[in-house]
């Protein structure tokens, strides 16, 4: 049974549940600083590997940003790819990833990124995969969401941390991403830690702006990293939220549920809205029924970010 993200998390103030979990995160960051000691493999290939990645736990937009750069680097006329690690639970974001090119999902990371230089790809993109230190990535991107931004500060299962907030220093750039959210205090605190870390601030846009009649009134839902998000974003295009339903991340819906959804929206006479990446869990021909935005990132200093992409 699946679960959702436990809301003391993303209190500023840590909760006495918190404290009551630290003794818990301290045992995962000390098998986290063990994970930490292996060596890398000494890749020896002509393909260049970029890891876009989190230290908060889902919900940070790094799948629009892994596509984003892909779309980038092809400009130059490159060859690029993206790696996603197998894995059931993730098997949405693999499939938005195929939709946009060819994706590498094998067991391994490393393995993936064998398959890759053996079909001659220049680049590849590995979607998550920071804390895998089986890779030496020619470049590593942290991505945060503004609003949640490092929650409580914890480590799992204390906290929404994956790892500990000073692992900063080992990577090259951060891309703060949200809507509406400031960002000056949050860029200065990360340059305390690395003062080399390249920092840009994004936004969500919507690409399909003319398949949502914003006349309509909406039943959405998701079952994303970050709900809260999508619905700021839609309440930022105007599009009218009647209901507001949320599933745990990577939700595999049933039938039953959305038949009950269906039910329910045209009971109150609502059209259905959900995200990219849930469109893919849904495995039904009523799918038809529930219209999804199709995201794209904005970065306010595109052109210094694609430098910096560049020159890898």
């Amino acid at each position: 049974m699946k679960i959702k993200k436990p809301s003391f998390w993303d209190r500023k103030e840590a909760s006495l549940l918190a404290y009551l979990l630290y003794p818990v995160s301290q045992i995962y960051r000390f098998l986290n600083n063990i994970n930490n000691q292996k060596k890398q493999t000494k890749k020896n290939l002509k393909i260049k590997s970029v890891c876009v990645g989190n230290i908060y736990l889902g919900g940070t937009g790094k799948t629009s940003l892994t596509i984003h750069i892909k779309k980038i680097i092809e400009l130059t006329g490159k060859k690029v790819c993206f790696i996603k690690k197998k894995n059931k639970k993730f098997y949405d974001e693999i499939n938005l990833l195929s939709i946009n090119g060819k994706t590498f999902s094998e067991k391994s990371r490393y393995e993936s990124l064998l398959k890759a230089e053996e079909e001659k790809f220049d680049y590849a993109i590995f979607d998550d995969g920071l804390h895998d230190t089986e890779i030496d990535y020619d470049l590593k991107i942290v991505c945060f969401n503004k609003k949640n931004w490092m929650g409580n500060g914890f480590l799992i299962p204390a906290g929404p941390l994956r790892e500990k907030i000073e692992n900063i220093k080992k990577y090259q750039i951060a891309v703060l991403i949200g809507n509406d959210e400031p960002t000056t205090e949050k860029i200065k605190f990360l340059k305390k830690i690395n003062n080399n870390l390249k920092c840009f601030d994004a936004e969500y846009k919507l690409n399909n702006k003319s398949e949502i009649n914003i006349n309509d009134n909406y039943l959405v839902f998701s079952g994303i990293g970050n709900h809260s998000s999508f619905v700021d974003m839609l309440n930022k295009y105007k599009i009218k939220i009647t209901e507001n339903l949320e599933f745990p991340d990577h939700y595999k819906y049933k039938e039953i549920e959305i038949k009950n959804l269906i039910k329910m929206a045209n009971e109150k006479n609502l059209q259905l809205l959900t995200t990219e990446k849930d469109i893919q869990r849904i495995n039904s021909p009523l799918k038809e029924k529930i219209k999804h935005i199709n995201v794209a990132l904005s970065l306010k200093d595109e052109n210094k970010f694609i430098s910096e992409i560049k020159n890898i």
